[in-house]
């Protein structure tokens, strides 16, 4: 045991203890205490006079390098705000003319077609070309062009209303938004506006210029297009405006846009169809009807859709007439009745197949060509059993060159008819100066023939023409058998029609000729 010196009572109860052990206890205690390393502790008062400056001093220096890190951060934060911001416009504004650019139209414009669909009611995009910028450019330079530009661009944001939108999209090309229309023709205020803003001369130093503008007009959801299609639709638009003159508005058609969609659509159908092998070829039987005998068939396209079934030529011909679809379709009929007549001719069926051709296929330069290479495909086929049937109604542009074509398709061995004659307006012109052989009466005159005197005219009058021209001729629509006999008594021998036949597949012409037999009254007939 051990105590402070200061502590007296302590000293005096272990001095008793000491005396109360033997001197060896002594000893051994003696050594022990000896051996120990005692140390003195710090006084308090030391430490605070020490550390407490210290550490205020090293608060303080801690304290300032906060506050310049603070600073310094704040100037960091700053400027990255700024840099963003910087970065933000340059993502959304023109630099030139501190409008909108693409980017940021493209969101405007999106916003605004969701209000149109919460409000009902439309907006109007407005695509602007200036007209003469170019001119601009090249006689003062780009810098002047460029103060040009924010002129105008600057005055046709003023012609806007409060809540439009008027961007640059590059060079010379503006697009406006204007929403909140009622109706259609609340935009026409302002793109006349738009108009007089860009058209008013421009004053950049000495200099007085001027230039126009042509504007492209397509209005949502009259337009029932996307964003982007939008945009597209009033750029066509306002090339329609251009070619009419410039410094003007055109409106974007829609209905006609429309009819354009579903025409592209017929197309690429076509073209489906014809890569999948769904068109065939029927055939309607023609006769004599004072003979009996069964002089021909001829070839009517049908599709054999997958869904609707039989689909007639009037529902998809139409649709693709002056595209290049229909000259493929065209000599796929040609090629197809030619293989129809070798497969008859190996089963002792020998049918001349007369088939139906575009205006837009016979007029195209190298028809002859294209024919002589079908024809020279199937060698076994002789020309002379194939034929081929003009519409009369078709818009031929140069007859003579027709005429040539058609001269030419004869020095090969195919002969020609003009189809549904009487009703077009060129009909004399067409039998004066094409050499077609055949004559074809237009089913529409021979069906109310009966009924009607006027038809049977027509009818009369026709059969007149061939016979005055030395030609053939043949009425389509024999339905009964009165049409028959009073056909023959006009003199018109040849016919075609459901009282005779109706169209069918190749495999059924066989045994129709086997059984058929012209009436009585026909054969009886005398002329």
């Amino acid at each position: 045991m051990a105590v402070r010196t200061e502590l007296e009572p302590l000293v005096g109860i272990l001095n008793k203890v000491f005396l109360s052990i033997s001197e060896k206890e002594k000893a051994e205690i003696a050594n022990n205490w000896l051996a120990v390393k005692v140390q003195t502790g710090i006084k308090l008062s030391t430490v605070v006079l020490w550390v407490l400056p210290i550490s205020s001093f090293l608060m303080l220096i801690a304290i300032l390098i906060f506050v310049r890190l603070n600073r310094k951060l704040k100037l960091e934060s700053i400027e990255n705000a700024e840099h963003h911001k910087q970065l933000q416009r340059m993502a959304h504004y023109d630099v030139l003319t501190n409008l909108p650019n693409r980017v940021l139209l493209a969101d405007r414009l999106s916003q605004s077609m969701v209000q149109c669909q919460r409000r009902n009611n439309s907006l109007a995009v407005a695509f602007m070309d200036l007209d003469g910028f170019k001119a601009v450019n090249d006689r003062y330079g780009h810098n002047v062009g460029d103060e040009l530009l924010i002129e105008v661009a600057d005055r046709m944001k003023e012609a806007l209303r409060e809540g439009d939108t008027l961007a640059r999209i590059g060079g010379d090309e503006f697009i406006a938004v204007m929403g909140d229309l009622e109706k259609s023709k609340d935009s026409e205020p302002v793109l006349k506006r738009l108009l007089k803003a860009a058209a008013d001369p421009v004053t950049l130093g000495d200099a007085v210029m001027q230039v126009s503008a042509s504007i492209g007009v397509t209005l949502y959801p009259q337009d029932a297009a996307d964003a982007d299609q939008l945009i597209r639709h009033a750029d066509e638009a306002m090339y329609i405006a251009k070619l009419a003159g410039k410094n003007r508005y055109h409106l974007f058609d829609t209905a006609q846009n429309n009819a354009v969609i579903i025409r592209g659509q017929s197309i690429a159908d076509v073209r489906s169809a014809l890569d999948r092998r769904e068109f065939l070829l029927h055939y309607q039987p023609k006769v004599n009807m004072n003979t009996g005998e069964v002089i021909g068939v001829e070839a009517l396209i049908r599709w054999q859709h997958p869904v609707r079934g039989l689909v007639p030529p009037l529902e998809f011909l139409p649709a693709i007439e002056g595209h290049a679809i229909s000259l493929e379709l065209g000599e796929w009929v040609i090629a197809t009745a030619l293989s129809q007549i070798n497969q008859w001719q190996s089963i002792g069926v020998n049918l001349p197949i007369s088939v139906n051709i575009s205006a837009y296929q016979l007029q195209q330069d190298n028809f002859t060509t294209r024919l002589s290479a079908l024809l020279a495909a199937h060698p076994e086929v002789n020309p002379h059993y194939l034929e081929m049937e003009i519409l009369e109604t078709s818009a031929l542009n140069d007859i003579s060159q027709v005429s040539a074509t058609m001269n030419a398709c004869h020095e090969l061995g195919v002969g020609f008819a003009l189809d549904d004659f009487g009703t077009g307006y060129s009909s004399l012109t067409y039998l004066r100066r094409l050499p077609a052989h055949m004559i074809k009466i237009d089913q529409s005159f021979v069906r109310d023939m009966l009924e009607d005197e006027d038809d049977l005219a027509i009818v009369k009058g026709v059969v007149g023409l061939a016979k005055a021209f030395k030609r053939e001729v043949i009425a389509e629509g024999v339905e009964t058998i009165e049409h028959g006999v009073e056909l023959l008594k006009l003199g018109c021998e040849l016919a075609q029609g459901y009282g005779i036949a109706r169209p069918m597949p190749s495999s059924g012409i066989p045994e129709w000729i086997s059984n058929w037999k012209a009436d009585d009254s026909w054969q009886a007939y005398k002329g």
